[in-house]
């Protein structure tokens, strides 16, 4: 199933929350979008669902190449608050989902089962959900999520109160989704696992597309001038760098390194045995900052904080 998200905006009042946002989400793919509370990552879900509606631009849902309307059987969304009645136990939340979404019991007993015991809740299927930990609620919300099966997976804050061993256990099923053709779309905050998840991805500040693409793209657009680590004798290489053409800024690390901004369009091959002739070069390497770098450094700017 395909997304195309062309040119959309949502205005509510005065609030310009999405700002002409386009994406084309795959098939097969994993798109996350980030950005700081309130960047319009909500706003965009919700039109994604169906929960509300572009004041411009279009949504187009494709299946095999025909444009389709969605149904409830076909995508699943995951909210960020919770939607499980708290005095109920984990397999009547279960089992009354599984119902809503037209599901007869006795065919999906077994799959109840088998998440159960992958997310070890088996034991405790009996028990109100009021007596679970957050982490525990986020598995049980995400498993009535994907009984169905559906096509299309939007997941707000899917990590939200779980500890790493179930963080990995999340990552596992989505990469499993993935594999499986399944289009999913994720909101997350925790870069770290984003990083290692998204085929591609969408930062969002003020409603607004600050980046998107693969990591590399979003590095790309963001850090266009390449940065290298150099181990030398730095207090040679701040009196002897500073001064090429090619060469941006040179900052000390300490006593053995340097730290070279270059300009975008540098011949790295013709650059280094010029350096080298001038300060002799034990190692070198490019710096790539992850994407939790790249993301606190990009809204930092983007709302004017000095660092």
């Amino acid at each position: 199933m395909r997304l195309s998200v062309n040119h959309v905006t949502k205005r509510y009042r005065t609030v310009t929350a999405v700002d002409a946002i386009s994406l084309d989400i795959q098939p097969g793919k994993i798109q996350a979008l980030l950005g700081p509370n309130g960047a319009g990552k909500s706003s965009l879900v919700r039109m994604l669902v169906g929960l509300t509606h572009p004041d411009e631009g279009e949504i187009v849902v494709e299946n095999n190449g025909q444009t389709i309307e969605l149904t409830y059987h076909d995508f699943a969304y995951l909210p960020e608050d919770r939607g499980l009645y708290q005095d109920r136990s984990i397999l009547d939340n279960l089992n009354y989902i599984a119902g809503l979404r037209g599901l007869k019991l006795s065919d999906i007993r077994g799959d109840i089962d088998s998440w159960l015991a992958r997310f070890e809740l088996t034991e405790r299927k009996d028990e109100p959900l009021r007596q679970m930990s957050k982490g525990n609620q986020q598995k049980v919300q995400l498993i009535a999520t994907l009984l169905h099966d559906p096509q299309l997976v939007i997941l707000d804050e899917p990590f939200s109160g779980l500890d790493p061993v179930n963080q990995e256990h999340v990552l596992t099923v989505l990469s499993e989704l993935r594999e499986r053709g399944k289009t999913v779309v994720l909101s997350a905050h925790q870069m770290a696992l984003v990083e290692r998840l998204a085929d591609t991805m969408l930062l969002m500040n003020k409603g607004r597309a600050v980046a998107q693409g693969s990591l590399q793209e979003i590095r790309n657009t963001l850090l266009p001038e390449p940065v290298y680590r150099v181990t030398t004798n730095a207090q040679l290489a701040m009196e002897s760098w500073g001064a090429v053409e090619q060469i941006e800024s040179v900052r000390k690390l300490n006593d053995e390194q340097v730290e070279l901004t270059l300009n975008k369009d540098t011949d790295i091959e013709q650059l280094w045995p010029q350096l080298a002739q001038q300060v002799p070069i034990m190692a070198f390497a490019p710096i790539q900052p992850g994407l939790h770098d790249l993301y606190l450094d990009t809204i930092r700017q983007q709302t004017g904080e000095v660092q």
